[in-house]
């Protein structure tokens, strides 16, 4: 059996590392497409040698772009690609443009698709990503699910019960294996960090291209930076926004992003994440750690209603919610956030020559 995997920004890594491990120790040919939505050192090339993922067989280096114009290279570059190597399973993973446009290459080629992450939805359509995750698991012939709920929401949607499997959460596979390496890194203790500090990220556009909001946003945070540390690795376009507006960050210590071991290490040992990632509401739960989401809704509801995600309204709030802020002792972790899910996943491939 071939598989051919999709990868094109940050948070897929993480969820091919575990998958490709699984489908490796059995036997199975892989071949890594890297699409190059992301394409610099911190948000991509460090997360293929510090997750040990290969480095990718072919690299369609569409770059940045609009949603249209970045959707439209893939599918012209990826074309080709696949007629080449003709996978039995195209695997893709998440919600990016990647996804989405190998997807549509696939079906009208008849490759079979499985859909990592099947089912996950806020229920936004003003969400770019939620039309990634509905056009693609429309067009899959494998629904890989990583919670329970996510199996129901497909139901719902009128997908056979014969192509849905509940795998669990890849991300958190790679999560536990990394525990030990991100502690190596000894980050926090570098930068200072005493567990009373902050960890931002934002880059959605309801958040970064909405002046009133973002200053909103940066105004709580820099409140919480007079009291204790916040720091803020930022997209690059988040920082160029940031620049343009002239916004007044305060005390809060704004940088590039940072690699996965590094942030991961940051992350493990604060007091409160602030973010709209949609991994880090995952992460944030297996770990135990009070994260606020900037957002009115989630794709991931399994980490509010078991975990330790907070979804902010109020903005004017924000530095009071972090503020009262209390740790999961011990985590409140979903069925299937295991460590196994990459195994699993493999194995349902696996089982359909």
């Amino acid at each position: 059996m071939k598989l051919l995997h999709i990868v094109g920004a940050r948070p897929n890594f993480p969820k091919l590392a575990p998958v490709h491990r699984a489908a490796r120790a059995i036997g199975l040919d892989q071949i890594i497409v890297h699409t190059g939505q992301h394409y610099d050192e911190a948000m991509s090339a460090s997360f293929f040698r510090d997750l040990g993922i290969p480095e990718p067989d072919v690299n369609l280096e569409v770059g940045s772009g609009s949603h249209a114009a970045q959707t439209a290279r893939i599918i012209e570059r990826f074309e080709p690609v696949l007629l080449e190597h003709n996978p039995d399973w195209l695997v893709v993973y998440g919600d990016v443009n990647s996804t989405m446009a190998t997807a549509i290459v696939a079906a009208k080629l008849g490759v079979r698709i499985a859909h990592v992450e099947a089912g996950l939805r806020s229920n936004d359509r003003g969400m770019p990503e939620e039309i990634n995750r509905l056009v693609t698991d429309r067009l899959a012939n494998l629904l890989l699910t990583p919670s329970v709920d996510a199996e129901a929401t497909l139901l719902n949607e009128g997908e056979p019960a014969s192509e849905i499997v509940f795998v669990g959460n890849v991300m958190i596979d790679t999560l536990f294996a990394s525990l030990d390496r991100a502690a190596e890194t000894n980050y926090a203790h570098r930068q200072g960090a005493d567990g009373s500090h902050i960890v931002v990220t934002l880059h959605r556009p309801s958040n970064v291209d909405d002046p009133e909001r973002l200053r909103t946003v940066c105004a709580e945070l820099a409140l919480l930076a007079e009291e204790r540390q916040v720091f803020f690795p930022a997209h690059p376009r988040t920082q160029q926004q940031l620049k343009q507006l002239g916004i007044d960050l305060g005390r809060i210590q704004l940088g590039d992003p940072i690699a996965y071991f590094e942030m991961l290490d940051l992350v493990r040992h604060a007091h409160a994440v602030v973010t709209d990632s949609g991994g880090l509401q995952e992460e944030t739960t297996a770990l135990g750690i009070p994260c606020f989401t900037l957002r009115p809704n989630t794709e991931r509801p399994i980490t509010v209603v078991e975990g330790t995600n907070q979804l902010v309204h109020d903005l004017s709030t924000l530095a009071a919610l972090v503020r009262g802020a209390q740790r999961a002792d011990p985590p409140r972790r979903p069925a299937g956030w295991d460590g196994k899910a990459g195994e699993r996943v493999a194995a349902a491939l696996a089982a359909r020559p």
